[in-house]
């Protein structure tokens, strides 16, 4: 899959809404117009910053939300290469298959804006957020929050997914930073 080219012609740095998410803390936070608005705990890689291809880090630097999907999905829906498997996720689900990566509720599908950094590739191979799937994705809210647990994305709570998808539009600008 390519990277999402219309997703930059389209950035536009004066949107209202932005989000900063930030792995030090492990939290993402909402601004308006530069004000704070919302904040939340977030999990971010296990396998720590960077960007490269099957690496499981979570990248740093400028994104942009490309996608939004599961807007009218049930919370705790489930979702298996961003398509609604039918499932609502549970604790005897997740015992059933306890090694699956859940991905629950709403899915922002993350595109990164540098290139050779985010987007494309760099000397050491490919380096696109687009192309990793990383996402802002909810997760079992059994899973602990304010701890690097993902395989790249970035984990909320499904509450907190679904409130923030509601207020965030595609194009909204994304911040990752590591401190």
């Amino acid at each position: 899959m390519k990277n999402n080219e219309n997703v930059d012609k389209s950035f536009d740095k004066n949107l209202d809404m932005h989000l900063v998410i930030n792995i030090a803390q492990q939290a993402l936070t909402l601004y308006q117009y530069d004000k704070k608005i919302a904040r939340y705990a977030v999990s971010t890689a296990k396998n720590g910053i960077g960007s490269q291809q099957d690496s499981g880090c979570t990248p740093l630097g400028e994104h942009v939300i490309a996608q939004k999907i599961g807007g009218n999905a049930p919370i705790n829906a489930v979702f298996v290469g961003r398509v609604p498997t039918g499932e609502i996720y549970d604790d005897a689900l997740g015992k059933q298959y306890p090694e699956r990566d859940w991905i629950l509720s709403r899915i922002l599908w993350l595109s990164g804006l540098e290139e050779g950094y985010n987007k494309g590739c760099n000397a050491q191979g490919g380096c696109d957020t687009y192309q990793r799937y990383i996402y802002i994705h909810g997760t079992p809210d059994t899973e602990p929050m304010g701890v690097a647990r993902s395989h790249g994305c970035v984990r909320m709570r499904n509450d907190d997914i679904v409130a923030l998808f509601a207020q965030v539009k595609e194009g909204t600008p994304v911040s990752i930073v590591s401190a």
